[in-house]
């Protein structure tokens, strides 16, 4: 197995197998086997729990390889750690503010979202160092809460303005000095509380998926235009959205105090969802954001009910997926082939 494709297993905690970095059979099955065997080795070795420093109030998590991070809702400094043993370190000081949802790309490039500072900012996960910094908006409130990668942009929600921020790749995936601004329009009605939160990609690639949290609602987003067009789940209501992971057509919602995973099954548009099945734990307490690794998802837990203090504890809950996911729809979710 080559080294790009074993560093390459995850990617924006997502296994690379859905990315469609292989094109031949052949090749596919590489990838395929390597996933295999890190969902046996997370069953057999892997620690379920991963403890944090105490006071971290984390909030965001991305994956690459065997390595997740961590960012701070308090300071915004970075933490990684090895899923293997679960130690881990900081690696990257935040600016004083929080550090909440994030993304790793195949360079080695940790996408932040930069929560009330109303900014994101791109950190080297080698040598911690900030490699970009984009202040989207200087108004008040702000809540830049998520971020997702597609192939020639980087997209941030803002859970207090009736907007999203798009951060373009040029050539080689090179960052844009500047960021854009994108009003949400069409069937988007900006209400008190949270609302954008958790932002993903349509099974096709070709619009955002973001959660409402103030409504419950999941919403289909033109990455171009802002056009918004609320997803039709029967009827259901992902009450206390948070958090997003797309693995083919299946979308993992976590729904923070409702202390679950909600479990929807989309149609390759993102127009229309069921409602299949959730997934709970005990070690639940709060949870805000999801990454896979092998059959495993890990959940920071952000215990928004316990008041912060410098000795609270944090950690981190693995859960098994309801689904073999190093046999999904590969090409489905592919953030570096799709959203031209």
């Amino acid at each position: 197995m080559s080294h790009l494709v074993r560093r390459l297993i995850t990617v924006a905690g997502v296994p690379a197998l859905l990315f469609g970095l292989a094109s031949s059979p052949a090749a596919k099955a590489e990838p395929a086997a390597a996933a295999a065997a890190a969902a046996e080795t997370t069953a057999i070795t892997f620690p379920t729990r991963i403890e944090l420093p105490n006071g971290f109030q984390p909030e965001g998590i991305a994956i690459d390889h065997l390595t997740a991070y961590f960012g701070s809702r308090a300071d915004g400094d970075i933490y990684a750690a090895d899923l293997r043993t679960g130690r881990g370190k900081v690696i990257s000081q935040g600016p004083g503010t929080g550090s909440l949802g994030m993304k790793v790309d195949n360079r080695g490039r940790l996408f932040v979202a930069g929560a009330s500072g109303g900014n994101g900012r791109v950190i080297d996960t080698r040598t911690g160092r900030v490699l970009a910094s984009y202040t989207f908006t200087k108004a008040s409130p702000t809540f830049v809460n998520d971020v997702i990668l597609g192939k020639d942009a980087a997209y941030f929600t803002d859970s207090q303005q009736p907007v999203f921020y798009k951060v373009p790749f040029g050539r080689d995936g090179k960052l844009a000095a500047k960021a854009q601004t994108i009003p949400l329009t069409g069937e988007y009605q900006h209400l008190p509380g949270f609302n954008a939160n958790g932002i993903s990609l349509t099974p096709d690639g070709r619009a955002l998926i973001m959660v409402q949290s103030s409504t419950g609602f999941l919403l289909r987003v033109d990455p171009r235009t802002g056009v918004v067009q609320k997803i039709d789940l029967g009827g259901e209501l992902m009450t206390n959205g948070d958090g997003l992971l797309l693995v083919g057509t299946r979308l993992y919602v976590v729904q923070n105090q409702s202390n679950q995973i909600g479990i929807v099954d989309l149609n390759r548009t993102g127009t229309k969802g069921t409602v299949v099945d959730k997934i709970t734990s005990a070690d639940f307490d709060v949870p805000t954001t999801v990454a896979a690794f092998g059959n495993r998802l890990y959940l920071p837990n952000a215990r928004f009910s316990t008041p912060p203090t410098p000795d609270t504890p944090y950690w981190v809950t693995a859960v098994q997926a309801k689904r073999d996911m190093s046999h999904s729809d590969d090409a489905a979710c592919d953030p570096i082939r799709f959203l031209r």
